[in-house]
């Protein structure tokens, strides 16, 4: 797939930026060191037993080269009726004792927050990167989801348990997808096929993922922050839609039980639609028929004006957020529009803090037990708590783009550079992509420009220590 990464070659500019970076790292309004007590508490934490023993299955992790916060792991098989997948999630809320010193300081989080240099994660390390990790080749403790599906890759049942667990293989994305395509394993094979059996059912219920091409800042082996941007891999996909599976066989539990928390988004109004209907007719890739899902789902990959389009049709994926309930279902739709079904986040406990509440629930419920007490008295704090989580996150991750940007971009002061237009931001600035280095910025275009266009610009001025850079038409 394409994959594109920029350099910044400079020891000037990497001392600069590495100092940038450093103040970005400390001005993080988040706790970034767990306590003592905290630390001391995850090293004592252990899950409660096991009521399964299914070491003898062999599971196996795909995650990004070099991860060490293993949630989930997998195992799929092929019945008579049509396939088995076993989920495997870290079993979280058995080591974080509610009210505790750990579950203290992941409310303060949030979530795991991801630099340039490393994470500052919701967790104490010894717990996300060590005892509950489903590392390979060790015991762990796992909530294990079981579904069985038809050939279709509909699901007609479910379970889930507590396990013992012991994973076999660490799989990364880019060599997993390069053996599959040299024939690879059963495994991956399967993953492709029930992936893509999910993906039809996803488009049968109407639903649409977006894909937008990957942005991350990496540290190499020499030292130097680059940029690399790269168009998610199919088996990111297969494997995505394995967690969006479980997620929605969560949320159907919750609603059954009429207590938990959901991951919602309203569908986009008539509104949204009409302004992306004109900007695709205006990127000259209109959309004339099918849903929107079935429009995305359409474009070439190889288009250069396919991320323009994407970029657009962004706007027709906001306003996701989390509504709880205890005790009656809240009133209006309860479906995350894109996935076009009710939705629970409940496949990365070590990253993500709700996903505890959803699976602890989960977990009572599919055992005949009410839901926790603690998971219910603290419910409705949930949102707020995920809310400003994202939003911290988000900053973070701009904020450190922005800056590698600047640094990319500092020897070029003064030349002209062209780029392509992916958004329009008024009448006379653009959101432009440039190919070399390979960065988004904003910056003034003649009135009129249309997505797609190709326009110079001249570099004016650049700023490593606040992420700014200046452009002239």
């Amino acid at each position: 797939m394409p994959q594109r990464r920029s350099h910044v070659a400079s020891s000037a500019a990497q001392s600069e930026l590495a100092t940038a970076l450093a103040a970005l790292r400390a001005s993080i309004e988040s706790p970034t060191e767990f306590p003592a007590e905290a630390i001391a508490e995850a090293q004592a934490a252990s899950a409660p037993d096991p009521d399964l023993d299914l070491r003898e299955v062999p599971f196996a992790t795909l995650d990004p080269a070099g991860s060490r916060d293993l949630d989930q792991a997998f195992h799929l098989q092929r019945t008579s009726s049509g396939f088995q997948v076993r989920y495997a999630i870290a079993d979280v809320p058995g080591f974080v004792r509610p009210g505790g010193a750990v579950d203290e300081q992941a409310r303060l989080r949030g979530q795991t927050l991801y630099l340039a240099d490393g994470n500052v994660p919701l967790h104490p390390r010894v717990l996300s990167e060590d005892r509950a990790s489903l590392l390979a080749d060790a015991e762990r403790p796992a909530l294990v989801w079981t579904m069985d599906l038809d050939d279709a890759g509909m699901r007609t049942d479910f379970r889930l348990e507590r396990a013992l667990i012991r994973s076999r293989a660490q799989l990364d994305y880019v060599s997993a997808q390069a053996a599959l395509d040299r024939g690879g394993d059963e495994q991956l094979t399967l993953l492709r096929e029930i992936g893509e059996a999910r993906r039809a059912q996803e488009a049968a219920r109407g639903g649409a993922s977006l894909n937008l091409p990957d942005e991350e800042v990496v540290l190499d082996a020499d030292g130097r922050y680059d940029i690399e941007r790269r168009e998610p891999l199919p088996i990111e996909e297969w494997n995505a839609q394995l967690s969006l599976m479980t997620g929605m066989a969560a949320a159907e539990l919750m609603i059954d039980a009429k207590v938990g928390v959901l991951r919602t988004m309203s569908p986009p109004d008539e509104q949204a639609f009409a302004a992306f209907r004109h900007q695709t007719e205006a990127l000259g890739r209109p959309w004339t028929e099918g849903g929107y899902g079935e429009y995305l789902r359409s474009l070439e990959r190889d288009d250069p004006l396919t991320l323009p389009v994407l970029e657009q049709a962004a706007s027709l994926f906001r306003g996701a957020g989390y509504v709880t309930f205890d005790g009656a279902l809240p009133p209006g739709d309860l479906q995350q529009a894109a996935i076009a079904a009710p939705y629970a986040h409940a496949t990365a406990p070590l990253r993500r803090l709700v996903d505890r509440w959803s699976l602890a629930i989960c977990l009572a419920v599919s055992q005949g037990r009410p839901a926790p007490q603690w998971a219910r008295d603290s419910l409705a704090e949930l949102p707020a708590l995920m809310q400003e989580s994202a939003q911290r996150a988000s900053r973070l991750n701009a904020d450190t783009i922005n800056r590698v940007e600047a640094a990319l971009l500092r020897p070029l002061v003064g030349r002209t550079i062209e780029a392509t237009v992916i958004e329009m931001r008024g009448e006379d600035r653009a959101a432009v992509q440039i190919s070399d280095p390979a960065i988004t910025a904003t910056a003034p275009v003649p009135a009129g420009t249309v997505p797609g266009s190709r326009v110079p610009l001249r570099l004016v001025r650049v700023d490593v220590a606040d992420g700014e850079v200046e452009f002239a038409a």
